[in-house]
C-alpha cells in the first residue's frame, strides 16, 4: 500500500493532507444517503463483539477496587506529607 492510500485510509474529512509529492490538498468523503448510512452503521453494529453480563461486573468490581485502593494510597501519602511538615515547622515555631 503506498503513502498516499495509507493517508487517505486514516485522513477523514475536511483534513489537509501533505502528499508526497509537496502538494497540499484536501479529502472530501463519498456522499451517502440516510439509508445506505444506517444500513452500514447496522452491519458495523453487528460485528462488534459485546461484552457478556459477567464480564461487565468483574469490571466494575475492579474499577472500584482500583479506586478504593488508589484513595487509601493517597490518603496515606497526605497523612505522611502532612506529619513531615508539621514535624518540621515544629522545630522551628
Amino acid at each position: 500500500m503506498g503513502q498516499i492510500a495509507r493517508l487517505n485510509a486514516h485522513i477523514a474529512h475536511g483534513f489537509r493532507v501533505a502528499h508526497t509529492d509537496g502538494h497540499i490538498g484536501t479529502l472530501h468523503m463519498a456522499t451517502v444517503n440516510p439509508l445506505q448510512f444506517i444500513q452500514q452503521v447496522r452491519s458495523e453494529v453487528s460485528k462488534v463483539v459485546w461484552p457478556t453480563r459477567r464480564e461487565v461486573m468483574l469490571t466494575t468490581v475492579m474499577v472500584f477496587i482500583m479506586a478504593a485502593l488508589t484513595a487509601v494510597f493517597f490518603a496515606l501519602v497526605d497523612i505522611t506529607i502532612r506529619w513531615g511538615l508539621q514535624s518540621v515547622l515544629g522545630m522551628f515555631g
